[in-house]
């Protein structure tokens, strides 16, 4: 088996604020098409506009809004896949925060076009997190489906001793 990976684009200008209202700001739309096995699996970056979103409260604590992160075709993929997302500019965050917990939700389109829990092999897939401590997750996924990695939410805490811009996070996200 291959593996393939995609580099969520997420950027901020250096005067983009993290802890701003707005959305995050993302670079074009992306997408990889790689073989596992003899089949294809497409990864793609989701829409900027429904990314998720971020707000402060007292300059010190704030909220991340749900939203999308990537869109995964496994239409044409007859076995499990093994997906990990990973927070990749981790020591960033950590010096601007003394605290990150992002609640990480996996979907499956149904045929209502419309999308639910995803399960594998019968059993709902566990609630993850990806922490300042525990930058990655992973799971498996059946074949034969289209999927969707969000952020549910999530909260931070800027350290005390510090005034920088928090960075807007940056996630990769590669599959076996």
């Amino acid at each position: 088996m291959a593996t393939i990976g995609l580099f969520n684009g997420i950027s901020s200008p250096a005067s983009y604020d993290y802890l701003s209202t707005s959305k995050q700001r993302h670079s074009p739309m992306m997408s990889v098409v790689a073989q596992l096995g003899k089949k294809p699996i497409q990864i793609r970056i989701a829409d900027p506009a429904v990314a998720p979103t971020f707000s402060k409260f007292g300059g010190v604590t704030g909220s991340i809004t749900s939203g999308d992160l990537f869109y995964i075709d496994a239409n044409r993929i007859s076995t499990d896949i093994y997906v990990t997302l990973y927070l990749t500019n981790t020591p960033e965050l950590g010096y601007c925060c003394s605290n990150l917990a992002l609640k990480v939700g996996v979907y499956l389109e149904n045929n209502a076009d419309g999308w639910e829990s995803a399960c594998w092999h019968g059993e709902p897939i566990p609630e993850s997190f990806i922490t300042l401590h525990k930058s990655q997750v992973s799971f498996a996924l059946a074949g034969y489906a289209n999927y969707k990695v969000t952020l549910k939410g999530g909260v931070f805490h800027r350290s005390v001793n510090t005034n920088s811009v928090i960075p807007s996070p940056q996630f990769y996200m590669t599959a076996d």
